[in-house]
């Protein structure tokens, strides 16, 4: 009787069983991603990669289980984060490839790529795959996916560097950075096309600027309702000029013909343009500017952007006046009224003396909501400063001292008569409701 070889796999069925364990379908995550920086403008959308890489799918017959799509750039490891959810739904087996566009989509830096191929040396990661290329966990295949990340990272840092060489070679010809400040244009010929030129349109009030506050000492409010209101003065992108962006100019040296670039680093260049403003008048505006910087910051009231105008919702500003007296002396008054921030024209309003101010609030506050807990701790805080101050300077002590018998709104309108500017100015950040002021008259809104 003729004998049968036994099957091996039948005598070891346990080895069947391993041989089909080890074999798991390969599940993709379509990963697109562009990044928002201009070096990468040339690179297919997200939207063109992820056409192309379902065409591709759909070809081969590729299993596609997730998609991830982001923008944002990968040259900084462990910074983005849909490739960050990638990498931890592949440790928990949600898929085990990945397909996208080309290598650099997954990274342009070390750590990221690090991960990657770390998580095929553990078997998790069993393929990525591109539009030309395939990467398994192979030695060669990994150390060419390794070579072309690496590649990907030396392309961002040499373009980083040439993009400063050139930065540098162009602020050495006279020519400053960036984009076209107010009042200059970029010139229109082609062969000079780097070149900016004096605004007709705007250069003219740039100039004027400098002089009105150099030579004739405007402050920064009168100036910018010049601009705004009278001459109606817009940018070239058709917007009003803002406060800050006024200053802004008249602090700019690049007008009278000098730039520093990149900023704070101390490196001055001549430019090659027209200076708007003679460099004399450009320091006698930074003095101006000084002054009144100090006369800004002397300025401390105790109501300002508190309360809001009952007529165009503007806040209340201050300002004061002084008056010489008989004696020798000077009284200094200060007055509330609208800040005209929405309406210039606002006529609802008139101007309040503070102790009229003041009393008005004393006879409305019981009616105003205060945060009490607040004010209750300020009061204790006052009232331990109070302690200390009878025990060591006085040497007294008061042993029946009851803060809790004291009414908060008591403390309250102590404050608003004998408290310092910044304590009334804490005290009104503790009120619930919001107070307005009509013609004199403060009211709960």
């Amino acid at each position: 009787m003729e004998q049968v070889a036994p099957n091996p796999l039948e005598a070891r069925p346990d080895r069947l069983s391993v041989g089909i364990k080890a074999i798991k379908p390969v599940r993709y995550c379509l990963y697109a991603r562009k990044s928002t920086e201009s070096e990468e403008r040339q690179v297919l959308s997200i939207d063109s990669q992820i056409k192309e890489m379902l065409q591709l799918a759909e070809r081969e017959g590729l299993e596609i289980v997730a998609m991830k799509r982001e923008s944002h750039s990968a040259k900084e490891a462990g910074q983005r984060p849909v490739f960050n959810e990638i990498i931890e739904e592949i440790r928990a087996d949600k898929y085990n490839a990945i397909l996208t566009w080309a290598p650099d989509r997954i990274s342009r830096n070390a750590g990221d790529l690090g991960r990657v191929v770390d998580l095929m040396d553990a078997g998790i990661l069993q393929e990525i795959r591109t539009y030309s290329q395939r990467f398994s966990n192979n030695p060669n295949e990994k150390f060419l996916l390794m070579i072309l990340g690496s590649q990907a990272k030396l392309e961002n840092d040499n373009r980083g560097v040439n993009v400063r060489r050139g930065l540098r070679t162009r602020c050495e010809m006279g020519l400053r950075p960036g984009s076209t400040l107010t009042g200059y244009i970029n010139e229109k010929r082609l062969d000079r096309k780097c070149q900016v030129i004096i605004d007709p349109e705007r250069g003219p009030v740039i100039r004027k600027m400098f002089e009105k506050v150099g030579y004739e000492q405007w402050s920064g409010p009168k100036l910018y309702h010049w601009l705004r209101f009278d001459l109606n003065f817009q940018t070239q992108g058709k917007k009003p000029l803002a406060l800050g962006n006024m200053y802004r100019i008249l602090s700019n040296p690049f007008y009278y013909g000098v730039f520093e670039f990149p900023r704070n680093s101390g490196n001055w260049y001549q430019g090659k343009h027209e200076p708007l403003v003679p460099k004399e008048l450009f320091d006698k505006v930074q003095e101006q500017l000084k002054r009144g910087n100090i006369q800004r910051e002397s300025h401390e009231f105790a109501f300002t952007k508190l309360m809001t105008c009952g007529a165009c919702g503007s806040c209340i500003s201050a300002e004061e006046k002084y008056k010489p007296l008989k004696d020798g002396t000077t009284a200094r008054y200060v007055y509330y009224g609208c800040g005209r921030t929405r309406d210039k024209q606002c006529k609802g309003n008139k101007y309040l003396r503070e102790e009229e101010l003041t009393n008005q609030l004393l006879g409305i506050i019981d009616r105003i909501d205060i945060n009490q807990l607040a004010v209750q701790m300020k009061f204790e805080e006052e009232l331990k400063r109070h302690n200390r101050f009878q025990r060591t300077v006085l040497g007294m002590s008061d042993p029946k001292a009851k803060h809790e018998e004291v009414d908060f709104r008591v403390y309250a309108k102590y404050i608003l008569k004998e408290g310092t500017n910044e304590e009334k100015r804490e005290l009104m950040g503790c009120f619930k409701s919001k107070l307005k002021i009509t013609k004199g008259v403060v009211a709960m809104e």
